[in-house]
């Protein structure tokens, strides 16, 4: 079975990553300024700073 093609770039990969470990080292910030301290704001910070789409990351991963 062939494997299929990463549906990101790498930069886009790159940011998601950079902005998840700011985010446990508890240093990442809101656009207010204050200290994000929820998980899902986080997910949507990097997802929105890398360009991307959080439903669009869902329906190709598949409902959990």
């Amino acid at each position: 079975m062939a494997k299929s093609k990463p549906t990101t770039k790498k930069g886009q990969r790159n940011k998601v990553k950079k902005v998840l470990g700011e985010f446990k080292a508890g240093t990442l910030q809101s656009g207010g300024g204050g200290k994000v301290t929820n998980p899902k704001q986080a997910t949507a910070i990097a997802l929105s700073e890398a360009g991307l789409s959080r439903n669009k990351r869902k329906k190709k991963r598949g409902k959990k």
